[in-house]
């Protein structure tokens, strides 16, 4: 991707390490990005004031968006369903931490939001490698989501294209480690475990996958 200066854009920020990550690496592209953050019923808003924190520190400006999927169908917003604890991730198995169609109603925020103030990009952290296999965050989804774009927007039918991009696609858990220290991503705020403890439990999908990533970059988390 070529440096862009003065174009602004769409980010999804949920306070993770990747989503993180994502928002200094368009900044450093020079876009001016505006942040999406989601309380969604999640079971516990440290990911939520993690999002808070970090787009304050990166002066950028962020709507919270509100809103709540009473029906459920995920560990992450159903407190009578347990976090899976497995002792390996299988990304070919897809969790009871997929949240039904999360992506798909988040970006479709970002689409609105995206057109209504001229943003020619949307960006967020998807990841297709260590990951825990959410058919949401594969380039399958992004390729059939932007033609959905392209047909449904006006600015898509007037040749003004909103683009897609999750730039972390490919990229392993360490490789994103090793971006977000060299942009001084404050990694201190980041919140990446699915429960709401005082300190990250360890055991969760999203804590070793973080686990793998410092591990394998040889890194410090300063979270834990």
């Amino acid at each position: 991707m070529q440096v862009m200066k003065n174009k602004k854009c769409v980010v999804l920020l949920s306070g993770g390490l990747d989503s993180s990550t994502t928002l200094f690496y368009v900044k450093k592209k020079g876009f001016i990005p505006v942040c999406l953050i989601f309380d969604y019923g999640q079971r516990h808003r440290k990911e939520v004031n993690s999002a808070i924190k970090i787009a304050n520190y990166a002066k950028v400006d962020y709507y919270i968006i509100k809103t709540s999927l009473p029906w459920k169908g995920s560990s992450l917003l159903d407190r009578r369903t347990s976090i899976p604890n497995n002792k390996e991730i299988n990304s070919k198995i897809i969790p009871s931490t997929y949240v039904p169609a999360r992506n798909l109603i988040f970006l479709s925020y970002a689409v609105s939001l995206a057109e209504a103030i001229g943003a020619e990009y949307i960006f967020y952290g998807a990841n297709q490698i260590d990951f825990s296999g959410y058919p949401d965050c594969r380039k399958e989804f992004i390729k059939m989501l932007q033609k959905a774009v392209d047909v449904g927007t006006k600015a898509g039918v007037e040749g003004k294209k909103i683009k897609i991009s999750a730039p972390l696609l490919n990229f392993t858990k360490d490789k994103i480690v090793k971006l977000a220290l060299k942009l001084k991503v404050p990694l201190e705020l980041t919140w990446s475990c699915y429960k709401g403890g005082k300190k990250p439990c360890g055991v969760c999908d999203a804590c070793k996958l973080r686990k793998i990533g410092f591990e394998k970059a040889k890194a410090v988390d300063p979270v834990k």
